[in-house]
């Protein structure tokens, strides 16, 4: 199944990531940022109904310049503190900043989210290229797309959807930016149940696959390199 997750994302389809039961319990609809149309920010915020964030490298977001948020906002004294997360008291959320592309107009309608997405995923291309990157330049903040930065050593120490994702990027060769929405339950208010993430992959013709599938094989990819 992680092959097919993998020419998936390659092919700018749809997959849905589901982490693990003992973390968040959520299935993520992800795909490369690189390739989202409006059509996929309406998929994703009326069968999603989460929150779309774009997810990104953590080499690339360095190079960015896109800190924490926890980080920047700790001198205000409202930054989340170490234990605050109740799935993840080892570590702070993955959260950066929220930008628009400069040439949206409220960077909300699906149309402007989508050209702010692809525009992020051009400055995580050419970040991990060497080529000169300009994010101030091309993006505004506030804005209504939450950024993502994956932890350094992705699955070393974080295993959340920004690391799986992110780490599912790396593996498939392509651009490390993928945007990602949770899937929500209308009726439980709760996390969509996997079993039903499920149904929903099967009746989309989408590939569903588990983070311990994800870790699984980047085990195996890290192992390979280091013989």
């Amino acid at each position: 199944m992680i092959d097919d997750a993998l020419a998936a994302l390659r092919d700018g389809k749809f997959i849905l990531l589901y982490d693990f039961d003992d973390r968040e319990g959520e299935t993520d609809f992800a795909i490369r940022s690189d390739a989202v149309t409006p059509r996929h920010i309406v998929q994703m915020r009326k069968d999603g109904g989460g929150l779309i964030c774009t997810a990104v490298h953590p080499v690339a977001a360095q190079r960015l310049g896109l800190p924490f948020a926890s980080d920047a906002l700790r001198a205000i004294s409202v930054a989340e503190r170490e234990g605050d997360i109740p799935y993840d008291r080892k570590n702070h959320s993955s959260f950066s900043l929220w930008v628009n592309h400069r040439n949206t107009f409220t960077g909300i309608t699906d149309r402007d989210r989508a050209l702010t997405v692809n525009a992020i995923a051009e400055q995580v291309k050419q970040a991990l290229n060497g080529g000169g990157v300009s994010f101030h330049e091309n993006f505004r903040t506030p804005g209504h797309m939450a950024l993502l930065r994956a932890a350094d050593g992705l699955l070393d120490q974080r295993k959340g959807q920004t690391e799986l994702s992110v780490a599912m990027a790396d593996m498939a060769g392509i651009t490390p930016s993928i945007t990602i929405c949770e899937m929500l339950d209308d009726e439980s208010g709760y996390a969509l149940s996997k079993e039903d993430a499920r149904h929903y992959a099967r009746k989309h013709g989408l590939v569903f696959i588990e983070g311990s599938e994800v870790i699984e094989r980047w085990q195996e990819m890290k192992h390979r390199s280091e013989q």
